[in-house]
């Protein structure tokens, strides 16, 4: 069943109004017609309903609303990952599969070993680019909400952003071993707002896990192997879902 994205002005009662990119998609890609099934979410508040096309014109497409899914496809908590800037196109693959694995929010850091360095327009350009390839996967994974991907942050900035939430952890390989993982994961609650810190493919510099523990940011290990930068967060990614799914 496909999946797409409206703003809460275009649901009145128990119709819902397509309207952009995704009328000519719906048309001419997809070539789908009055009568099939599809899914839609509200932007704003990630509501999300079942319904059957009643008709497409040529600038709209108008869902008759069957059911409102309660179960919904999000994670109880919202997870944010903080990524080192990467080089070349990881960040897309990045931010394809977090939003496929749950992620809430994607913030870009600048951080001391990012070769990467993003002046405003590049980064402008960057973000729009990254946004769009969030709400693709949210689309092709059946999310209720598009993650939004952030401007690019300071290392200092981000640590601040991440003071505001309840939890925080960063895979560091000189951190202890897997049962302090398991320990750092168990205190994961539902409803928590997490934190996830990774390190562009230079890794962390000693200056910045020290400034990370400052703040009370808890450093764990994602074992005896050295992770790539576009491997680590959806590895912690990957962990933190299985540890909250199997929880429910």
């Amino acid at each position: 069943m496909y999946q797409f994205f409206v703003e809460e002005n275009q649901l009145t009662g128990d119709r819902i109004a397509i309207l952009g990119n995704d009328v000519n998609h719906i048309k001419n890609v997809l070539r789908m017609k009055s009568g099939e099934r599809v899914r839609v979410s509200i932007s704003d508040n990630g509501r999300s309903f079942f319904g059957i096309i009643d008709s497409i014109s040529e600038d709209e497409v108008i869902v008759q609303v069957e059911s409102e899914d309660e179960n919904g496809t999000e994670l109880e908590n919202r997870i944010y990952l903080f990524q080192g800037l990467p080089k070349g196109d990881k960040m897309e693959l990045i931010i394809q599969k977090a939003v496929e694995l749950g992620v809430y929010e994607i913030i870009p850091v600048s951080m001391k070993r990012c070769v990467v360095k993003l002046d405003d327009k590049k980064a402008s350009s960057k973000i729009a680019k990254w946004q769009a390839i969030s709400e693709s996967a949210a689309k092709q994974s059946g999310r209720s909400i598009i993650p939004c991907v952030r401007n690019v942050m300071s290392y200092k900035e981000a640590l601040n952003y991440a003071f505001t939430m309840d939890y925080t952890i960063v895979p560091y390989e000189l951190a202890e071993g897997m049962e302090a993982t398991k320990a750092a994961l168990a205190n994961i609650k539902p409803g928590m707002d997490v934190a996830v810190f990774i390190g562009p493919e230079g890794g962390f510099d000693v200056s910045e896990i020290a400034e990370a523990g400052e703040k009370g940011i808890v450093p764990i290990s994602l074992g005896k192997r050295i992770l790539r930068t576009e491997t680590a967060g959806l590895a912690v990614m990957s962990i933190i879902m299985y540890h909250l799914e199997i929880g429910e």
